[in-house]
């Protein structure tokens, strides 16, 4: 059957209502229909890695192409001494004011000497650990904190609609730059450690929005039928 410019409008409906349904238990997943959408909470967890983003603000990632990517979900790990994301992508941060936002790493000889010990971010966005030595002469271990750098935030104007990326991340739509900064500074409240959020995603309303969706579309196609049947057999008689 030919799909026509209707039918093709109800399939886009239904791939938006799936991808919505499916990110309903992605952490920090935004809904992209507002009928699905629910308020944002937080769950408490043992990952020292893991936190919370300000309602308002995102995440920033870099993917292996070097494109900005952003999001909510702020399950990060440290992976070769990199802070990731859920997806691997590395997470933008800085080292120190000014600098541009760059991809984060622990010190390449204490990550190699399996110094790098207890990681953990804090609720200004500083990723830190514990660096642990022993002194050759007398053998006393030694105890150092250790700051890598500072996990940067954005944040878009409001009414912005970010474009849909993977199940994670969304991209900035063309045009629009946001608000870099970082947790706590002037233009950022500060995150919250030891937090995983959930989805901003309603997982019942989804699935109900998608079967409406679906029916929409069967009843599309029924009609398009009909008027195919319709229209032959009025050729039929004419004939």
């Amino acid at each position: 059957m030919f799909l026509n410019a209707a039918m093709s409008a109800a399939l886009d409906r239904i791939a938006d209502r799936a991808a919505d349904a499916r990110r309903a238990f992605t952490p920090g997943a935004v809904a992209h229909h507002d009928d699905v959408a629910r308020p944002a909470a937080s769950d408490f967890t043992v990952d020292p890695l893991s936190v919370s983003a300000p309602a308002d603000a995102y995440f920033v990632t870099r993917d292996e192409h070097g494109r900005l990517a952003y999001t909510r979900d702020g399950s990060f790990a440290l992976r070769g001494g990199t802070l990731v994301d859920a997806s691997g992508r590395e997470v933008c941060a800085v080292r120190a004011p000014g600098d541009s936002p760059n991809a984060l790493h622990a010190d390449a000889v204490d990550e190699a000497l399996g110094r790098v010990v207890e990681p953990r971010i804090e609720a200004d966005g500083s990723l830190v650990y514990r660096r642990e030595t022993i002194d050759p002469r007398n053998g006393a271990r030694e105890s150092q904190r250790v700051v890598v750098g500072r996990v940067v935030l954005a944040r878009f104007p409001a009414g912005t609609r970010l474009a849909s990326g993977d199940d994670n991340e969304s991209l900035a739509p063309t045009g629009i730059d946001p608000l870099i900064g970082v947790p706590g500074d002037a233009n950022f409240a500060k995150i919250a450690p030891m937090q995983r959020e959930r989805s901003r995603i309603d997982i019942d309303q989804s699935l109900i929005k998608l079967k409406d969706a679906y029916l929409a579309f069967d009843a599309l196609r029924a009609a398009e039928a009909a008027k195919t049947h319709l229209g032959k057999t009025v050729m039929d008689l004419v004939k």
